[in-house]
This record gives structure tokens, sequence and C-alpha cells, in this order.
């Protein structure tokens, strides 16, 4: 790496938001000129950086493998990965890098994500089983269970799901819709698609206790279907046919509550 950057006379210009709280009353953008590397992501520059020019540069990454979501930016105005974006597609232009929208930012490119952790707790993004004596009968025929107590599983049955249990909390698409800058008491794409996920598994028997946040004013119904989030998805969870989902079983659920009310309404 070190002989590829000695012998290379090409350069690229990344502007960086910088902000520290404790000093700055506001953030600002640095530049820095770096060497042009055709196979460096853009976290191989943002190390080249902090490793040979500004050791305070802050960001996070773990995996650079595009499947922990922790190097979530945005480039070029784009929410992204920094670990699965090159410089070579951007060379010769600049690249401006800032950290997530819709997030109040620790420092340079870090965000506090302490809301979207609530967010996805919400949905109770487990399997919930009503099994138990002690909680209501199950509404959802579950799967047999094998010698050891493990739910068998048709691969009709996993597909219903599967799309929507691939995020990997990377937290493009809160950054990409328009209605979190809006409405910060959105729940926002990513947990709906999570809740949506274990509503569809035929092993959950949770979908009541899931409905109050999905089907609340600030769940499926704040959504104005943009559909960016879905676009900047890496992974094509496709949060925004999961939220359509949910608005179609929500209105169907509320036709059926006149045909056939519940024991008790009146």
């Amino acid at each position: 790496m070190t002989d590829m950057i000695k012998t290379n006379d090409r350069t690229i210009t990344l502007e960086i938001l910088r902000y520290n709280p404790e000093s700055d009353e506001a953030p600002t953008f640095g530049t820095f000129e770096i060497p042009y590397v055709e196979d460096w992501s853009l976290l191989d520059a943002l190390e080249y950086i902090k490793d040979e020019m500004d050791s305070s540069l802050s960001y996070r990454w773990s995996c650079r493998m595009a499947v922990c979501g922790s190097c979530g930016m945005v480039i070029n105005g784009k929410p992204q990965l920094g670990c699965e974006t090159f410089l070579r597609s951007y060379y010769p232009e600049k690249m401006r890098i800032e950290p997530l929208a819709n997030f109040p930012i620790e420092r340079d490119l870090v965000v506090d994500s302490s809301d979207f952790i609530k967010k996805l707790e919400s949905v109770k993004p487990y399997i919930i089983d009503a099994v138990d004596a002690t909680k209501a009968a199950p509404k959802k025929k579950q799967p047999e269970k094998t010698s050891t107590g493990v739910y068998k599983q048709k691969p009709a049955e996993l597909g219903l799901y599967k799309q929507f249990s691939m995020c990997i909390n990377c937290m493009l698409c809160y950054s990409a819709c328009p209605q979190m800058g809006l409405n910060p008491l959105f729940t926002g794409p990513a947990a709906l698609a999570l809740g949506h996920r274990y509503n569809l598994d035929n092993r959950d028997q949770g979908a009541d206790e899931r409905t109050e946040v999905i089907q609340d004013k600030n769940g499926v119904w704040s959504c104005t279907f943009v559909g960016y989030c879905s676009e900047v998805c890496p992974k094509n969870v496709d949060p925004a046919a999961a939220i359509n989902q949910n608005k179609a079983q929500g209105a169907q659920d509320w036709a059926l509550s006149f045909l056939m009310p519940r024991k008790g309404d009146k």
C-alpha cells in the first residue's frame, strides 16, 4: 500500500464535515487532498487521513464487509456505507462526506443512535410464543417441533419474512427518510420492517403486541411513501414494501372491525 501511494501522483479531494461539540459552535467542513488509489474504499481514505493527516478525525467502522452497518454516512448527498463506496466512483471529482442526516452529531461523522435503538426495541424484535399457558391462545398455527424442541419451518414460510430479516441496522434509511426530518417521533423504516419480519414468522404470536406501535399515527401511517429508504438500503430489505403491507393490513382490520365487531364492543 505504501509503495502504491509513493508511485502515485494523482490526488482526490475530500471535504469532511467536522464538529466537536466541546469546542465548536457549529459544524464546518475540513478539506483533505489525499493520494488517489483506485482500489481504496472511502474507509481506506478516512484511515489514511486519520493516520497521516489528522488523528482527531472521528468515524465508525468495524467489519469492512457491509455486514455490521457501522460505517453509514452521507456521501455526495446520498446515504451509503463507507466500506462499499470506492474512490474510483467519484474520481476526479471531489467527495463531500457528512454524518447521517436526522441524527444528533456526537463528533465529526459519528451520530447518536440511541433514539434509533429505542425505536427498534419498541417493535419487540424477537419471537413471542403465546403457546405458554399463561398467555392467550395462539392466533397462528405454529410449525411442528422436532424431538429436541426445534421448530420445523418450510422454505415457503421462511420466504415470507427472510427479505425483511436482512437489515444490518446501518440507519441509512433513517437518513434518507424525509419524514424523519419532519417528525422525529416517526418509528421509522428499519424498525417497522423489523416488526413486520416477526409478524410474518409463523413461530411468532406477538402481532397484537406490536400493533400499537406499528399502526400508531407515528407508525406506518406517518409514512408518505417517498420510497427513498428502499433505494438506499444496502441489503435490499425494502422497508417501504413492509410499511405498505402493514398499511394494507391495518386498513383491512379496520374495515373488518365494522363487519365483525369483537365481543364486548358496542
